[in-house]
C-alpha cells in the first residue's frame, strides 16, 4: 500500500507543486506561484518547505516510495526469479505511464536545475534497483541466468525501462506497432538477454 504522509496544506502544495513543474517546467516554479494557485501567502508553504529545491526534493523522495510499492508487491508475488523480473519490469513500465508527472520529475527534469539529490535519499531510491538486482541473483544462483554483475544488470535493464517509458510517454514510437505489444516484448527481451539459454524462455 502507498504511504502517504502528508496531508492537509502540505499535500496540497506537493500536488500543486508536481502539476506545476511539468507543465512549466522548473524555472517558471516558485513558491508565490504555489501559494497563489492553492490561495495561501509564501509564507505558508515557507512553513513546510525551505525552498523549491527542497520541494522538489519531496516529491522525488514520494515518487521513490511509490514506485518502491510497486515494485515490492511485483516482486514478493513470486519466488520465481524470472516471474520476478517480468512482474517488475512490468510494474517499473507501468509506473511511468500511470504517474507521469512523478516520473517526469524523478528522471526526466534535468539534474543541473535543482541542487543534488541528498545522499541519504539516493541510498533509499537504490533499494529499487536492488529489488531487482537481488532476482537477478537468485536467477544467476539457480543457474537460469548468466553469472554476471547482478546490479550492472539491474542498471542496464533500468536503462532500457526508461527508454520504453519516455518513448511511450512522449508518442515517439510507430504508430503500428500497438503499446501492449511493446511494453511485453521489451520485458521478453529484457529477461532473454539474461538467460543461460534463452530457447528456454517461458516468461
Amino acid at each position: 500500500m502507498s504511504r502517504d504522509p502528508h496531508s492537509g496544506l502540505q499535500r496540497v502544495i506537493l500536488d500543486t507543486a508536481r502539476q506545476l513543474l511539468v507543465s512549466e517546467g522548473y524555472a517558471q516554479l516558485s513558491m508565490r506561484k504555489i501559494a497563489n494557485k492553492i490561495g495561501y501567502s509564501a509564507t505558508s508553504i515557507y512553513l513546510h518547505y525551505g525552498n523549491k529545491d527542497e520541494l522538489v526534493h519531496a516529491l522525488i523522495d514520494e515518487g521513490v516510495d511509490l514506485l518502491h510499492d510497486e515494485l515490492h508487491a511485483a516482486h514478493v508475488g513470486s519466488e520465481k526469479p524470472l516471474e520476478q523480473l517480468h512482474a517488475m519490469f512490468m510494474a517499473y513500465i507501468q509506473f511511468g505511464l500511470g504517474r507521469r508527472e512523478y516520473y517526469e520529475i524523478m528522471y526526466v527534469l534535468h539534474p543541473e536545475y535543482i541542487t543534488r539529490y541528498p545522499a541519504e535519499k539516493y541510498r533509499k531510491a537504490r533499494r529499487n534497483l536492488e529489488m531487482i538486482a537481488s532476482a537477478i541473483s537468485n536467477g544467476v544462483k539457480g543457474g537460469l541466468l548468466e553469472p554476471n554483475d547482478p546490479m550492472l544488470c539491474a542498471n542496464l535493464a533500468w536503462a532500457q525501462l526508461h527508454g520504453v517509458v519516455t518513448l511511450l510517454s512522449s508518442e515517439r514510437v510507430d504508430k503500428r506497432i500497438p503499446a501492449d505489444t511493446l511494453i511485453h516484448a521489451s520485458s521478453d527481451h529484457l529477461i532473454r538477454s539474461l538467460l543461460k539459454n534463452p530457447t528456454l524462455a517461458e516468461v
